[in-house]
């Protein structure tokens, strides 16, 4: 039980780690990851630890998890074409997998949200 309570507590941190990683890369331009850090109560060092184990998970969850092709279904009927196109006001792709959904937006790095489906998988 304290292995999965240990692994559990391991996964929260890496997602937070890695939403502190998606805010620092979407700083002003004018601002400084120095200066972003110390906005945020982080040394320069936490950050860039921070970064190297998150991108390592991400490595990681790439080299077990193969992409699987899918084969998309016909659509049968109009009324089923107009619930399955996207507005173009829509800025934003809720994906949900058990009681969880995850809101990426076109800003979201494929680097993060693979590694919170990784995270996701892993819970399960």
């Amino acid at each position: 039980m304290g292995s999965k309570t240990s692994l559990a507590a391991k996964q929260y941190r890496l997602q937070q780690w890695a939403a502190q990683i998606q805010e620092c890369q979407s700083r002003p331009e004018n601002m400084t990851v120095q200066e972003w850090c110390a906005a945020h109560g982080l040394t320069k060092a936490d950050y860039y630890y921070r970064l190297r184990r998150v991108r390592e998970v991400c490595l990681e969850q790439s080299e077990v998890h193969e992409i699987v092709p899918l084969t998309p279904k016909a659509v049968s009927s109009t009324a089923d074409a107009d619930n399955r196109t996207f507005s173009k006001k829509q800025d934003s792709l809720c994906i949900t997998t058990g009681n969880c959904c995850i809101q990426v937006t076109q800003d979201t790095s494929k680097e993060l949200l693979s590694m919170v489906l990784g995270v996701i998988h892993n819970a399960q």
